[in-house]
């Protein structure tokens, strides 16, 4: 699929840290370095960083049972929200009330452990008193258009999420939402997107767009290893990344360890 742009916005692309960015945004999102909506918290190491996002992701769920009766919750991939997905179970609410979303999925039979649905299950939601039908994972096996079309339809009920959980690649990507690639900014995108010619396999998968997991009360990103140094770098130069694309109004807030800005900090 080639990559979508929003009317009247002149397209262009450029290689930046050694990956190429398409850029393509409203006039909301022309100028990035004037977004001052990203809140950086700083930690220590990854124990610090899932202890800390466990108190948020408790202060949330209350915050929404108390006000709304619900609390609505978007799962991110990797291998950082798992080790806060094991220690979910600790939580003192009440699970009932809790329902579960996906922001991207791999276009993969059901059962396939490289699925995120598969990782949430044996991490944490397999176990978890939370009812099924309150669990809604991304129907992948269908096919990329299949499974965006089915997972738009699931979520036109939903107005805004109360909490998304987002991680961060490398090479700046987030959910499945890559550079190069559709992000699904413009005002009229689609809820869901079908990713083909992912740069990491495998290549079919399926995401919300970026103006689906903006339409939350907060967002929050969980990012680790020196290995993201230059994406970090590049986000906070505010250069068009697709984790830049995340604008809840509320802002977004990032747990991030110190090694992601200084890959020397294990050697002191």
């Amino acid at each position: 699929m080639p990559v979508r742009y929003c009317p009247a916005v002149v397209a262009r692309k450029r290689v930046k840290l050694g990956w190429t960015v398409g850029l393509g945004y409203t006039a909301r999102m022309q100028n990035t370095s004037s977004y001052s909506g990203t809140r950086w918290h700083f930690v220590r190491g990854v124990e610090q960083l899932v202890s800390q996002a466990l108190s948020r992701v408790e202060r949330a769920a209350h915050q929404a049972i108390q006000a709304r009766d619900a609390f609505h919750l978007v799962l991110s991939g990797g291998t950082t929200p798992q080790a806060l997905y094991a220690s979910l179970h600790t939580l003192d609410t009440d699970w009932r009330k809790w329902h579960i979303w996906l922001g991207d999925e791999r276009c993969l039979p059901v059962d396939d452990a490289a699925r995120n649905s598969q990782m949430v299950n044996a991490s944490w939601l397999q176990a978890s008193p939370i009812p099924a039908q309150q669990i809604h994972p991304i129907p992948a096996e269908l096919g990329a258009e299949a499974a965006a079309l089915a997972y738009g339809g699931t979520l036109s009920g939903v107005d805004l999420f109360d909490l998304v959980l987002l991680g961060l690649g490398e090479d700046g990507h987030t959910a499945s939402l890559f550079p190069g690639h559709d992000w699904g900014t413009c005002p009229d995108s689609a809820a869901v997107l079908a990713v083909h010619d992912a740069p990491k396999p495998p290549a079919d998968r399926v995401s919300l767009s970026a103006r689906r997991l903006s339409q939350t009360r907060a967002v929050l990103f969980l990012v680790t290893g020196a290995g993201k140094f230059d994406a970090v770098a590049a986000w906070r130069r505010g250069e068009p990344i697709p984790a830049l694309a995340i604008r809840p109004d509320q802002g977004v807030d990032v747990l991030i360890e110190q090694i992601c800005i200084n890959p020397h900090e294990d050697e002191k």
